[in-house]
């Protein structure tokens, strides 16, 4: 998936959250979600967040590859631990990792799928995957932006 695709699916998935709860500060909590969107993918130096870190990004790809590590559920439970010693906002760390959730189901519906169970070399992906950048990809960034749009207006009332 594309960039584009995974923030706006830490976006969708943060802006129905707040929806639906008021445990979370908004502003907040759908930021933190479009960042999380992007942070598995450091790992690739062509990747938004690669192309905005690159040593980091050149580093990680170095050690582990294309979605392995940063991939994982190994990842993510280390960075939840991080973030929650780090960071005292339960909105920016559990956008985050929301994000980082939506991007690692996305990725699994790729070809190529993720190493969600790295360090095992078992390929996670869905029966049916999509391409990057392909037609269903374009599909999927307006269902999420039509989803995103709904739930917002049930919080501000644009509509």
């Amino acid at each position: 998936m594309t960039g584009k695709t995974h923030i706006m699916a830490g976006i969708a998935a943060t802006t129905v959250i707040v929806a639906m709860t008021d445990e979370y500060q908004p502003e907040w909590f759908i930021a933190a979600g479009a960042i999380g969107g992007l942070i598995p993918d450091i790992c690739h130096s062509g990747s938004k967040i690669g192309r905005r870190f690159p040593v980091l990004s050149k580093v990680v790809n170095t050690i582990f590859g294309h979605r392995t590590f940063t991939h994982s559920l190994l990842f993510l439970t280390l960075l939840t631990l991080v973030l929650t010693k780090l960071v005292s906002n339960p909105s920016i760390t559990t956008g985050i990792l929301v994000g980082m959730v939506t991007h690692l189901i996305l990725d699994a519906t790729t070809k190529q799928g993720i190493k969600l169970l790295y360090p095992a070399k078992l390929t996670i992906r869905f029966p049916i995957t999509t391409k990057t950048g392909g037609k269903m990809e374009n599909i999927l960034l307006l269902l999420l932006t039509v989803i995103t749009l709904y739930f917002a207006n049930s919080l501000i009332g644009l509509f």
